[in-house]
């Protein structure tokens, strides 16, 4: 869905409830990440009733349990969870239309049965929470993995997991699997454990609107890339990057006043200097001589 270039003032405060419903289902204490994956559907479901989706997960949590309740170990529990999710519930990874917005928002996914490796992690994370087995994200380059204690109980070492691809039915993984996957996104060295480490729930919702953010921009949909880089922000108010970057997509959008208060604010904070520094290096040289434009238009509407 794409809207035109100049943004409703209904659209914007909107975007600014959906922000500050962001900012308190990232304050609320706990792990759950559901509440803050509904809120980021809003984007293009604003009506959304986010209940219907909890209650669907919460049914599913407590027949995940008794599939769960005979594993005696972590590999028994991952698959008598991936044997509900993916063959009894039919849940896959979207091959055929990966770049699809819809496999990005929770309820969508839940919906269709189908999604990107994020999406799919973050109904299995709530899944497994509900039933009771303790499943975390891994924000692994170029593609989401997940972590679940190898062995089941309250003696559980944490050194000791098992690497499991939410995308590929719940598949687990070896090192030399996680490896080949760092290889095949990117990677120009050896595979560290850092790569492997959980991930927290600002992390992984970072990482759901980032995918957002670029798709986004690859439709020009600018109206919602900005709503996107608007709960970044909710997410990490110190992000710079998300700063400039709201700026810029305000002045895609024709509001000058807007992208002139970003942009001057990402310039003040940004290690370049005064706002006036039209000689930097680089794009921040550039978004300078963008500030002194905006000033002139915002000086000419006013």
């Amino acid at each position: 869905m794409t809207m035109s270039m100049a943004t409703p003032w209904n659209f914007l405060a909107r975007s600014a409830q959906v922000a500050e419903d962001l900012r308190r289902a990232m304050r609320a204490p706990g792990t759950d990440l559901a509440t803050a994956a509904l809120t980021i559907a809003r984007i293009e479901y604003p009506t959304l009733d986010r209940d219907r989706y909890l209650t669907m997960l919460e049914r599913m949590g407590a027949e995940a349990a008794v599939r769960i309740a005979p594993a005696v170990s972590g590999q028994e529990a991952v698959r008598a969870l991936n044997h509900y999710l993916y063959e009894d519930l039919g849940f896959s990874g979207n091959s055929d239309h990966y770049d699809d917005s819809r496999n990005s928002f929770l309820n969508e996914v839940l919906d269709r049965r189908t999604g990107i490796p994020i999406s799919l992690a973050i109904v299995y994370i709530e899944v497994a929470r509900r039933a009771g087995l303790r499943v975390e994200g891994v924000n692994f380059p170029g593609h989401f993995l997940l972590r679940v204690p190898a062995a089941v109980g309250a003696d559980t070492d944490p050194k000791a997991f098992l690497v499991v691809d939410p995308f590929h039915d719940g598949a687990i993984l070896d090192r030399d699997d996680c490896e080949q996957l760092y290889q095949q996104h990117g990677g120009d060295a050896e595979l560290e454990d850092r790569q492997l480490e959980p991930a927290t729930r600002p992390q992984i919702v970072a990482r759901t609107l980032m995918n957002l953010k670029r798709l986004y921009v690859r439709m020009r949909s600018f109206p919602q890339a900005r709503l996107v880089s608007e709960l970044l922000l909710a997410v990490d108010p110190s992000s710079l990057t998300e700063l400039r970057d709201r700026g810029l997509l305000a002045y895609h959008l024709e509001d000058f006043h807007a992208a002139l208060r970003d942009l001057e604010s990402y310039l003040r904070l940004s290690t370049i200097g005064p706002v006036d520094s039209a000689a930097a290096p680089g794009e921040d040289g550039q978004i300078a001589e963008q500030v002194q434009t905006l000033r002139r238009r915002v000086a000419a509407l006013n």
